[in-house]
């Protein structure tokens, strides 16, 4: 069934003020080309504002001040924020626990909490905990001894190694894997020894973990990803690192082993971290960059090896003009050697 919600529904809901008229009904969200009458769009970057002139949507959610052309307006604070917030009232539904479906494997001493869904060929191993409202859907495999928090989910073909735990809220996207072993190998003359990986890997709260990205346990204690961190798909953490709270870490970033990352940083895409380094809090790190030592808090970073970005932004100004100046050296060089012999000769 269609939700439907008045503008001034629509702000109370967001904490935000109507310009316009507040009796508009609404029935979900469209982008500002094709919205119409019955949608709400948004505008969170300034440089579309001519946009809002032309759209037909019922309502555009937009800062306070913005230039309404006419339209009806919803003011926020932050719009991409009430943009998220309302595609999860007209969108999404609450989960009806299905129970442990059939074909469903259950191994022995599990506890699972109220209200679960646990769907046909996922696997449940010895001793798991199972929190209320959890969902697990086909092909996810849960090793003995692991404890996953209340109303997470555990999407097709994850999988959640021994004794790891998740916390409340957490979510695996499908193929994710917790509790790999660490890439650990001890030389032993032309070959190598695999060291066991004992320790386990632990999420807290609202973690949310990308497709195909992969968290290794640690050699013996804990490989650790705060509240509220944020991994993209095909994201490569190692054995024994510390991520901080709050942090997001983009497609195709590789943390090596032992590194501690602060709260609240951004790693862009294809970031590398070598190991055992420290990325201080409110760090962003720009895509592609290299991290080869320790980077200080509240700074932004971009290149190869990383430095501070207003710095990457001389040095790449200067890059595309290097063949000129190579040229010139060269010319002076001859210049120089031709002075040089006519002086010798004089």
């Amino acid at each position: 069934m269609i939700q439907t919600k008045t503008l001034q529904e629509l702000a109370e809901y967001l904490g935000g003020t109507v310009r316009g008229d507040a009796g508009v009904v609404v029935n979900g969200l469209a982008p500002l080309e094709t919205a119409g009458p019955d949608k709400v769009t948004f505008l969170a970057n300034p440089k579309y504002a001519a946009k809002v002139a032309e759209t037909k949507a019922g309502a555009v959610l937009m800062a306070p001040g913005g230039e309404a052309y006419g339209r009806n307006v919803i003011e926020l604070a932050n719009p991409y924020l009430g943009f998220a917030k309302l595609l999860t009232l007209f969108y999404t539904t609450a989960h009806p626990p299905l129970g442990v479906l059939p074909e469903a494997v259950i191994g022995t001493n599990v506890t699972l909490g109220e209200g679960i869904s646990i769907y046909p060929g996922a696997v449940i191993g010895n001793q798991v905990t199972i929190g209320d409202r959890v969902v697990i859907y086909p092909g996810a495999v849960i090793y003995d001894g692991a404890v996953i928090g209340d109303d997470s989910v555990i999407h097709a073909n994850a999988v959640v190694r021994e004794r790891c735990r998740l916390g409340k809220r957490c979510k695996l996207q499908p193929g994710a894997v917790i509790g790999s072993d660490g890439f650990g190998y001890a030389p032993d003359g032309t070959s190598y020894y695999p060291i066991p990986q004992i320790g386990i890997v632990v999420l807290e709260d609202d973690v949310e973990i990308g497709a195909n990205s992969t968290v290794d346990r640690a050699a013996l204690e804990v490989t650790l990803i705060k509240r509220g961190t944020k991994l993209d798909n095909l994201v490569q953490v190692a054995h024994n690192c510390q991520i901080g709270e709050d942090c997001m870490i983009v497609s195709q970033v590789g943390i090596a082993g032992s590194s501690k990352i602060g709260n609240h940083v951004t790693l862009a895409g294809q970031v590398g971290v070598v190991g055992h380094v420290s990325i201080g809090d409110n760090v962003i790190v720009g895509a592609q960059a290299g991290v080869p030592s320790a980077l200080a808090p509240n700074a932004y970073y971009s290149g190869s090896p990383a430095m501070p970005h207003k710095d990457w932004l001389r040095v790449m100004g200067v890059l595309p003009k290097l063949p000129d100046m190579r040229k010139k050296v060269s010319e002076l060089e001859k210049k120089i050697a031709a002075l040089e012999a006519r002086l010798a000769k004089e």
